[in-house]
């Protein structure tokens, strides 16, 4: 992660802590299709993982899907806000083989083998090299056969174009759905996005070794990729 984000990047997400999970409806307009669609059609052809680790879990919104497809798999839950955290582990109080981590997961990368290593909405956070650097680290840590799933937030190459598609979310946005302070948040948390676009995340992750690399999802803002170890 880019080290002189992080104390902007942790106390942006501590102060949504609570909020985050009902915000996120109204911030993506895709949301069930990003979420739970994606994560039925990887589920339908998926042997089902026995260790699975979330990258940036954040309140664990994206590991509630996984473990309603996946039940009987112990999930590790990585971030660095504390307080998105105890968020997670409230939600999954009464789920066992769960672990916490807080840190920061591009320094201090958990030690062990996953089969599935899962992110949504927060690789987007760090620099390009950085990228490169936590791929590298999640092939290592994933067998044959392993899965990299990555949830998030891409700009595209037209610059033209991408415009239009912010444009398209703002107005969105500013529909009167969010309050002032949401909506000022948000532009705070923003100004954090470092953004590569689908295609170049996908050369990424095939330098880190990954042969098998596609895109299940895009809609405007947001797409999901995947990559499977050969």
């Amino acid at each position: 992660m880019a080290l002189k984000k992080q104390p902007d990047i942790e106390a942006q997400f501590n102060r949504i802590a609570e909020t985050y999970d009902a915000d996120r409806r109204k911030f993506i307009p895709c949301f069930d299709a990003f979420y739970n669609e994606t994560t039925e059609l990887l589920a339908a052809g998926l042997t089902p993982p026995k260790q699975v680790l979330d990258l940036g879990a954040g309140t664990g919104l994206l590991t509630a899907y996984w473990q309603e497809k996946f039940p009987a798999a112990a999930f590790t839950l990585v971030d660095l806000a504390a307080d998105m955290l105890n968020v997670a582990r409230q939600r999954f109080a009464a789920c066992r083989n769960f672990d916490y981590l807080c840190r920061d997961y591009l320094a201090s990368f958990p030690e062990a083998s996953f089969d599935a290593v899962i992110s949504a909405l927060s690789i987007h956070h760090l620099t390009d090299p950085d990228k490169e650097v936590l791929f590298e680290k999640v092939y290592d840590h994933l067998p044959s056969g392993g899965i990299f799933v990555n949830y998030d937030q891409f700009c595209v190459q037209s610059r033209k174009v991408n415009r239009w598609i912010e444009a398209s979310w703002r107005s969105g946005l500013y529909d009167g759905r969010l309050t002032e302070a949401q909506l000022k948040a948000w532009e705070e948390r923003s100004r954090l996005d470092i953004e590569c676009t689908v295609d170049q995340e996908k050369v990424m992750l095939r330098r880190a070794g990954f042969k098998d690399v596609e895109c299940i999802f895009t809609n405007g803002k947001f797409s999901v990729i995947v990559a499977v170890k050969a």
